[in-house]
């Protein structure tokens, strides 16, 4: 039901919006949501009545079109059609589209388009579509050149293969612009080979293509792979080559998700906690019918606590789960596993106890062994012990991913992990405990008592040291998983503990500017030797002298948290002009990458675009509609008539696009991206129909 009144609205509402530009100066009246959700619109004899029920700009149908605008701006739906002739019952989302607007336009529109167009300028045809999208890339791409300026930046990138097992590498820039990080999407590149020298190749051809310099560069972000991080003969190497400023920072998030794997693989303990759960992962999610019997009693399970008043209701509450699956690069995917099996143990068990007395079952055996594991309360402790572990790291991973996260905070947010990882070592064994016991209380699993000797009853105690129950969980498990943890992330975040970070951290603004260190601040423009010359540090030390003080004792710098902020209210209070090298400092620490979730966003957005429908998109295809799809903001600031004037010089055309044809290019010429087409109805819809019903001529 509410599918098809939302349906209705959006009907409703586009076709008010396109039934008459004389009536819209009239319809500022405010109109109530009951009539546009309960009443409706009944009087169709009558459709200059049609307006006044619409209502202006704020009312509920103008709010339920704008939500239909941002439903299809996210998707990224496919416009095409497999079959386009006008035999086809179904000739694709674009086609249909462009049909119903010339419907519901039968006097202004309908007669200049598809089979109506003058001199069979229909301009649907795939090529003339891709030009558009090729506009729109362009004008992009110019933005973002233009935003970054003169101003110095750094490039994250990553490859990855798309559907059609081609090896595509994604690039991001960033920069900061009025104090504010910014990571731009800029292009996705075919590369034939992932050595170092083929990406630098690519990446040089792409600054030559867009008039970017490496003499801007100021940082380089990749993951560990040694085509990327090579001392000798990988990329980072050989983009300091060209220019020596531009300092790597190896990903923060991909190094975080490396010492949850090292700690998986390298501890006995967990490396069999981690196979047994993969094994359940095996058996019950590889079979649909195993998923269903999982779904029911997993929905019996939940139908009994809200009976018994033991689960509350509510939006969001107690919707069905699956088993989710753990994977190597997949960040945070370990503590989801565990998670999602405590919530689904009794139903899994449900499971494996259905598959073990199934004789038909290839996997009977494998479900009765695995039985037997889970029911130990060993099994019990590892599985809430390492979801605990996971939770803090976790924590970090997600706030890691955020785009304007700056290397300082970076820093600290790690220096905030091991101290939870430490606390939990030292304060944390007794709440676990409690943890435990209570979840085997719940799913009748004997509890051992931790006073009683591990090697347990009637075995030989020959040459074998006997220890407790609590030797053997806190001392070999707790203790011991806790210390990889914590050796881990001290081995794999080297940057924290290089020079060029201990003299970025000084910048911090936190507890009245506490870590401010003026050598350390002089020590990291020395860093930069093409920025910074000697007259520049002399002056540099005035400056931070003056900047320390002012700042210090200004309110307006007292509740700063990270480097992001101190940048911003510099640029608020104009003291960016008046401590310019300072502020100069502050824009280098800003630059340096943190981690690349940027370009692994894109990956998947990839992923939503090339399709294995839609597996031979080209190359230059791919990448312009990528860059309409992914860079929404840019493209939504670019006004048709720019469009138009790059479409128009492309390449001769048969006709020349008036202004008044603005709305029509959006409706005919753009096929892959939604946003696109999204574009067509959100921007300035009253004025262009005035102007074509002062001009019917669209083409000349």
């Amino acid at each position: 039901m509410i599918m098809l009144v939302g349906a209705k609205a959006t009907i409703e509402t586009v076709d008010a919006l396109r039934s008459g530009a004389a009536a819209m100066k009239d319809i500022r009246k405010a109109i109530g949501a009951n009539n546009f959700a309960d009443e409706g619109f009944c009087t169709w004899s009558k459709k200059s009545r049609l307006q006044v029920h619409v209502g202006d700009i704020n009312s509920a149908h103008s709010e339920a079109r704008k939500a239909c605008e941002d439903l299809l701006d996210e998707k990224g739906i496919a416009f095409r059609g497999n079959d386009e002739g006008d035999d086809s019952a179904n000739r694709g989302n674009f086609l249909e589209i462009l049909a119903w607007l010339g419907n519901i336009n039968v006097e202004y529109l309908q007669p200049y388009i598809m089979e109506n167009a003058p001199k069979n300028l229909k301009l649907t045809s795939p090529d003339v579509q891709k030009d558009i999208t090729s506009a729109f890339s362009f004008e992009i791409i110019a933005a973002i050149i233009r935003d970054i300026g003169d101003s110095f930046f750094s490039i994250l990138v990553n490859e990855s293969k798309d559907i059609s097992s081609k090896e595509q590498m994604d690039i991001v820039l960033r920069y900061v612009k009025e104090g504010r990080v910014i990571e731009r999407f800029v292009g996705i590149e075919h590369v034939a080979t992932t050595t170092a020298l083929s990406l630098k190749k690519t990446i040089a051809n792409f600054f030559s293509r867009h008039n970017l310099s490496f003499s801007q560069l100021r940082g380089q972000g990749y993951d560990g792979a040694n085509n990327m991080k090579g001392e000798y003969n990988g990329l980072k190497k050989l983009i300091l080559d060209e220019n020596e400023s531009a300092y790597f920072i190896h990903c923060f998030a991909h190094q975080l998700q490396l010492t949850v794997v090292s700690v998986a693989k390298k501890d006995p303990e967990i490396k069999d906690l981690f196979s047994l759960v993969t094994c359940v992962t095996n058996v019950v999610g590889g079979s649909s019918k195993r998923l269903e019997i999982l779904r029911k009693i997993k929905g019996a399970e939940i139908s009994e606590a809200l009976s018994n008043n033991e689960l509350e209701t509510g939006r969001g509450l107690n919707q069905e789960s699956n088993l989710k699956r753990a994977a190597d690069t997949r960040w945070g995917s370990h503590q989801n596993t565990l998670i999602s099996l405590i919530n689904l143990y009794s139903a899994v068990m449900g499971v494996l106890r259905s598959v073990s007395k199934d004789k038909t079952s290839d996997k009977r055996f494998e479900a009765r062994g695995i039985l037997v594991h889970m029911k130990l309360y060993n099994f019990a402790f590892r599985l809430h012990l390492m979801k605990n572990i996971m939770g803090v790291t976790n924590d970090l991973s997600e706030a890691l991913q955020r785009k304007d996260q700056d290397i300082v905070n970076a820093m600290k947010l790690v220096r905030i992990c091991k101290t939870r990882l430490q606390e939990m070592r030292d304060n944390g064994w007794n709440d676990l405990l409690s943890e435990v016991s209570s979840f085997c209380e719940q799913h009748k699993i004997k509890v051992v008592c931790m006073n009683d000797s591990s090697l347990g009853k009637g075995r030989a105690k020959h040459n074998v040291q006997e220890n407790s129950n609590e030797h053997k969980y806190r001392i070999g498990i707790f203790n011991a998983v806790i210390d990889l943890q914590l050796r881990e992330l001290n081995d794999r975040f080297t940057e924290t503990t290089t020079e060029l970070l201990l003299c970025v951290a000084c910048l911090c603004p936190s507890d009245s500017f506490a870590a401010f260190d003026k050598d350390k601040l002089k020590r990291l423009a020395e860093f930069y030797p093409k920025d910074f010359s000697e007259i520049d540090i002399v002056l540099l030390d005035g400056q931070l002298q003056n900047y320390i003080m002012d700042v210090r004792t200004s309110t307006e710098f007292s509740s700063l948290n990270g480097i992001t902020d101190l940048a911003r209210k510099m640029v608020e209070t104009k003291k960016d002009k008046v401590y310019s090298k300072v502020y100069l400092l502050l824009t280098l620490a800003l630059i340096l990458p943190v981690a690349t979730a940027s370009v692994e966003r894109l990956f998947s957005a990839m992923k939503i675009m090339k399709t294995r429908l839609r597996n031979r998109m080209g190359d230059e295809w791919l990448n312009d509609c990528l860059l309409a799809y992914v860079e929404k903001v840019i493209m939504d600031n670019i006004v048709n008539d720019i469009i138009m004037n790059r479409f128009q010089i492309m390449k001769p055309r048969k006709g020349r696009l008036l202004m008044v044809m603005g709305l029509l290019i959006f409706a005919v010429d753009v096929e892959m991206s939604s946003s696109i087409l999204a574009k067509m109805v959100s921007q300035t819809w009253i004025q262009r129909k005035k102007l074509a019903y002062a001009n019917h001529s669209l083409v000349m």
